[in-house]
């Protein structure tokens, strides 16, 4: 089983920074690691991704602010936020899979089997 833990949320305000943290116990060598998105009402939106192989993919409204890294050490995923706008307000959830196809944001909440708490992010005007 694998269990993942998001931290690092909170409340800034627009052009602000911040780096979420998912602490993961993944020990699968071929996986797929992203952060997802959701707002009330909404289905999850991936934002970026991450795989075994160190690829990463954004999301368009991700590109050129957001930057996803491993610390494969650690066991630790993180998600650098800079810039930040108010339609980023979100929870944010980390979630993991083994199968490496397909790893790209555009991949649904459903193609992946272990998720984490989330963490709300807020972002003022």
């Amino acid at each position: 089983d694998v269990q993942l833990v998001e931290s690092g949320g909170g409340s800034v305000q627009a052009g602000g920074s911040l780096r979420l943290s998912c602490a993961t116990s993944n020990k699968y060598s071929r996986y797929c690691m992203g952060w997802f998105r959701q707002v009330p009402g909404k289905e999850r939106e991936g934002v970026a991704t991450v795989d075994s192989d160190g690829v990463t993919s954004y999301a368009d409204s991700a590109k050129g602010r957001f930057t996803v890294s491993q610390d494969n050490a650690a066991n630790i995923l993180y998600l650098e936020m800079n810039n930040l706008k108010p339609e980023d307000t979100g929870t944010y959830f980390c979630a993991a899979d083994r199968e490496t196809l397909r790893c790209t944001p555009a991949r649904g909440e459903h193609d992946y089997f272990y998720w984490g708490q989330g963490t709300q992010v807020t972002v003022g005007t």
